[in-house]
This record gives structure tokens, sequence and C-alpha cells, in this order.
């Protein structure tokens, strides 16, 4: 009997576009039209994932990449709050 490997989940980043495992990516919701940062990552609602690369997530914001994908003009407290969270995760 062959003890299989457990899945682990990927996701895709909206900046680099590269598939990691969902613990390594922070998680952006819209749901019923507001956008918050999703610390559970079970949150309710549309996700997009971006890397805790600073790089990653100034390309995001530089490409507009999740106001596209939300369909929606994304809040400035939003953008902040991914850079210092990308900046305290990379110290």
């Amino acid at each position: 009997m062959s003890v299989t490997a457990k899945h682990i989940p990927t996701r895709k980043c909206v900046a680099c576009r590269s598939s990691k495992p969902k613990a390594e990516l922070l998680r952006v919701v819209k749901y019923q039209g507001k956008l918050f940062i999703d610390d559970t990552a079970k949150a309710e609602g549309r996700g997009a994932y971006i890397c805790k690369d600073t790089s990653c997530v100034k390309a995001a914001i530089k490409t507009r990449r999740l106001e596209k994908a939300f369909r929606m003009q994304v809040p400035a407290e939003i953008l902040n709050a991914l850079e210092e969270l990308s900046l305290n995760m990379e110290v």
C-alpha cells in the first residue's frame, strides 16, 4: 500500500501569472461590491491572488491588474495595505 502525497491547492498571481500554493499568496476579495484583504483565505466572494513579493504587488498596482480582475476601481487604502503587507513579509 503506497502513501499518496497530500494535495496542495495552487492559485495564479494576477501580476506575474505564476502558480504558487495558496499559502504563499495574498488574497483580495470582492464581496457585495466591497473589496477587502482576506487574511483567512476563506472569505466568501470573488478572490484575486498576489505574490507576497513587493515587486509583484507594485506590478499589480502599476498595470491595474486588480481593477481588471474585479472590474471596478480599487480603493487606495487597499493598495496601500497590500504594499505594507508585502514590505512586512519580506523582512
